[in-house]
């Protein structure tokens, strides 16, 4: 399939669209319902800020870089697919969606849904959507790509003195 990473990243778009929608027509704000325990825990939270609620109230600053990053993927994702492995494209469609569906929240409310909390005994870690997710692991899949396609190229390349004995 010749445009699988765009099609991951309506996936993305779609499935955190739909549950950001569930969230806020169900939970009241900070309403929380446990998954399991006191582990996971499904809380209705908006963020008007970045990840971590970092630079709050900074809607058009968001909407412009998000603007500017989707741009940059969609362009990159075109200038490499053919010689892209998969799991890079697969990466770059994560952030795409991801980016995209924080973008329309941004857009429409000003502020993201955000429902997804985990506890690790005392410590609790900030509250993120499915965007927030799939950015994280098509971030993931990108530096896995950086690590070890590098360093299978460099495997693949004839070494310097064997370039030498064949000239």
């Amino acid at each position: 399939m010749r445009y699988y990473y765009y099609i991951v990243a309506v996936l993305v778009l779609a499935v955190d669209f739909i549950t950001k929608k569930i969230i806020a027509a169900q939970l009241d704000l900070y309403e929380q319902i446990s998954v399991i325990g006191n582990f996971f825990l499904i809380t209705s939270q908006r963020n008007k800020g970045a990840a971590f609620s970092i630079l709050q109230e900074q809607r058009i600053f968001f909407l412009l870089i998000t603007v500017v990053i989707a741009a940059g993927l969609i362009w990159y994702i075109q200038s490499v697919r053919k010689t892209a492995k998969p799991w890079l494209l697969v990466g770059l469609g994560l952030v795409l969606g991801g980016a995209i569906g924080n973008f329309t929240d941004r857009l429409r409310t000003g502020e993201v849904v955000d429902f997804l909390q985990f506890n690790f005994g005392s410590y609790t870690f900030p509250i993120f959507n499915i965007a927030d997710s799939a950015i994280c692991c098509g971030v993931a899949l990108i530096l896995i790509d950086a690590l070890f396609g590098a360093r299978n190229e460099s495997r693949q390349q004839p070494k310097h003195s064997e370039e030498k004995e064949l000239t």
